[in-house]
């Protein structure tokens, strides 16, 4: 909106006394300005409503009025905390209007822009609809897990044919590229890069939602990827800097750069009222979304498996889940009891069983997820 904005007063006044006073609204033709102002913006906007939303929360009754997978596990008992009961959940709800409408404010929306802006708002929705149904039932059981993953896989099959049917997004889907490589590792496997996509998509939506158990963790988390995917967007929008790196370049997203600015900004403001000890929780209606969004970002910049090296912290999180239930299933079958290898799952969650403040997880977490970060920006460069 303000993009177009300020480039049709630009045409409209040019070669005129008052053109040349609003000559410096040309700096909104450059995406790092942009970028810029997203992030503050998504910052701003959830500060100043974050408090009317979560009171809003409480009035709806919108809370985790059930007790929570880890306190029936006893995972707060070690941190000497309660159950959490009461705080408002569904905080997604802020963090996905404040993106909606910052990206609009600082972004002509192109089709690259719109598949990440309507998908996040459906998962949202998907998001919403579980955490209600949790709310309303009183219990820890939304929407069936069988139903969000044909959800998700639906969404996934659906961006993967829109990107293949278009021949300037077709080699997104048909080239597969693999991180430290100059070249695709693959050329012309549709169906490879279609399962790839739905893949990516699927697992970072549901590996964000596994991490979302702390305080602040899942959204810190989801801040530092979106921090390192800014950089790999503004590379792949970028003709120039893409060839002399030697990573495909993808016109118009450049765009996805002040997207990702949009969930840092957002997502700071919202961790200003989900630290420990949170205020509001972002619930499935955040997590399901916003790593749904990340998902689909890395597909579109044509680097979904860097994204597993970028959100290692989300990656060990799923994985632990996957080997605890697997090994379990394993040695009940072998020795007619189950046995596990963390003293629960996600990974988080073992770490409170061994003694940790959670505080202290969810710093340890952080630093975990820069150096991740740090190694997919490697890259870029390593090939």
């Amino acid at each position: 909106m303000l993009y177009s904005l300020t480039q049709y007063l630009l045409e409209q006044t040019q070669g005129t006394e008052f053109g040349e006073w609003i000559s410096w609204l040309r700096v909104f033709r450059y995406i790092t300005f942009r970028a810029a102002g997203a992030t503050l913006t998504g910052l701003v906007l959830s500060l100043l409503l974050g408090r009317r939303v979560i009171a809003w929360l409480r009035r709806m009754n919108f809370g985790e009025h059930y007790e929570s997978k880890a306190a029936q596990h006893g995972a707060t008992d070690v941190t000497g905390g309660s159950v959490k009961r009461g705080t408002p959940t569904m905080g997604g709800l802020l963090m996905v209007g404040v993106i909606e409408v910052t990206v609009l404010l600082w972004t002509p929306v192109n089709h690259l822009v719109a598949l990440t802006l309507l998908p996040l708002f459906g998962l949202a929705v998907l998001g919403f609809y579980d955490d209600y149904t949790k709310i309303t039932r009183r219990s820890g059981d939304g929407v069936q897990g069988r139903v969000k993953l044909v959800a998700q896989a639906a969404l996934g099959l659906f961006i993967a044919v829109y990107l293949w049917s278009l021949p300037e997004t077709r080699a997104l889907i048909a080239d597969l590229r693999v991180p430290f490589f100059k070249y695709p590792v693959l050329t012309d496997a549709a169906w490879v890069g279609g399962l790839v996509t739905v893949l990516t998509i699927m697992g970072s939506s549901n590996a964000v939602n596994l991490t979302d158990g702390l305080d602040g963790l899942a959204v810190g988390s989801m801040v530092i990827v979106a921090g390192v995917f800014i950089v790999l967007a503004y590379v792949a929008g970028h003709a120039k800097i893409a060839a002399y790196l030697q990573v495909p370049y993808i016109p118009g997203a450049g765009e996805l750069t002040v997207v990702c600015a949009a969930l840092v900004g957002a997502g700071l403001g919202f961790l200003w009222f989900n630290c420990y000890p949170a205020e509001v929780f972002m619930g499935d209606t955040g997590s399901l979304a916003l790593g749904g969004v990340l998902g689909i970002i890395a597909v579109l910049i044509h680097q979904p498996l860097v994204l597993v090296i970028a959100g290692g912290v989300f990656v060990l999180e799923a994985l632990s889940v996957v080997l605890q239930v697997g090994y379990f299933k394993w040695t009940r079958r072998r020795y007619g009891a189950g046995q596990r290898l963390l003293r629960m799952a996600p990974l988080h969650y073992h770490f409170l069983k061994l003694g940790w403040p959670e505080s202290r997880v969810t710093t340890r977490f952080y630093i975990l997820g820069f150096v991740f970060g740090v190694a997919a920006l490697a890259t870029l460069k390593l090939r």
